[in-house]
């Protein structure tokens, strides 16, 4: 099943369907940083492209995709920005949907934060996709129990031409981990801290953080512990030497991607990337998902019984 990825940054969401077993043979995006690390580190091209101009749909459509993944860029909707969707960036998303409307494709995933649920923007999408005849299906994922070890939680829409409304939500709901990961129960022994560091947004919110729970959501800001940080009643530990911030690297494989994953850039711009990407072992967990249906409905299936995904399994390209 051929697969093309639309902002695709760095490549968390490509890697993630490439395990999942879907062709993913071409990204595009239009951030020169992105664009080197994903070069770097795929087989198949990533073009740079304004996304924007949808207009002009042929370059897509050349490929035939069975299916179209992308992360429209979050900035307007996330907790983290100014949640305000005259700043343009919400017009991505719509960008997204119209080229997905005009490609037709079998299927497609959006990826975005959780807080687009309230958005117009997504309102507007939700309503071309349905014009052009796309059933979806929507959920808001918990990373830390989809194989992934951080608390981050992400809205996934996915669409099926011709689909029903929820097709997926059985698939998604019922291969969700019981327990979420932890990140010793991912990293093992490999850090040599048990408490570490992550910068709050601001000083009403805790620091520091225990490798025995998920980790709290990784952002594209890594910064050291500060000399005046005085603590929070909620951190896993006072401050003390045997406390700090993860490193770049680290960071990365909370990401969940792979320890082979070649890096390239300034510190500033490496941190941006991994904040913003797409957890792999959580875009795997959507494509396993989505392709667990596809093949159930190849079958001819009247019913099914939804497989649970081995975290294990999951887990197996990372060791």
């Amino acid at each position: 099943m051929i697969a093309i990825d639309l902002f695709a940054g760095c490549g968390g969401l490509s890697l993630g369907f490439q395990n999942g077993g879907f062709d993913v043979v071409v990204a595009f995006d239009n951030w020169d940083p992105a664009i080197t690390v994903y070069r770097e580190n795929f087989k198949h091209p990533i073009i740079k492209y304004d996304l924007s101009d949808e207009d002009d749909c042929t370059i897509f459509q050349r490929y035939s995709p069975d299916l179209i993944i992308g992360g429209p860029p979050c900035q307007d909707f996330s907790s983290a920005g100014k949640r305000d969707e005259t700043q343009g960036r919400a017009d991505l998303t719509l960008s997204f949907a119209k080229i997905v409307t005009t490609v037709k494709p079998r299927w497609f995933v959006m990826e975005n934060v959780e807080r687009i649920i309230k958005s117009n923007a997504l309102k507007e999408a939700s309503n071309i996709f349905g014009l052009a005849g796309y059933g979806t299906a929507c959920k808001v994922l918990d990373a830390s129990l989809c194989g992934v070890t951080q608390k981050r939680k992400r809205f996934f829409m996915v669409g099926e031409l011709n689909g029903k409304g929820g097709f997926l939500d059985a698939y998604l709901e019922d291969n969700l981990s019981k327990n979420p990961m932890t990140v010793r129960d991912y990293m093992g022994d490999s850090l040599d801290v048990e408490h570490y560091y992550r910068h709050p947004r601001n000083y009403n919110r805790r620091g520091i953080f225990s490798i025995d729970e998920p980790s709290s959501t990784i952002r594209g800001v890594n910064r050291p512990l500060p000399k005046g940080y005085k603590g929070h009643p909620a951190d896993s530990a006072p401050v003390s030497d045997d406390v700090r911030p993860l490193t770049t690297i680290e960071r990365s494989c909370l990401q969940t991607f792979p320890e082979n994953f070649t890096w390239s850039g300034s510190k500033t711009t490496l941190e941006q990337l991994i904040g913003n990407a797409v957890p792999v072992k959580l875009a795997e967990f959507v494509a396993c998902c989505l392709r667990e249906y596809i093949s159930d409905c190849n079958l001819n299936q009247a019913k099914y019984k939804p497989r649970q995904i081995s975290m294990e399994k999951l887990l197996a390209s990372q060791r």
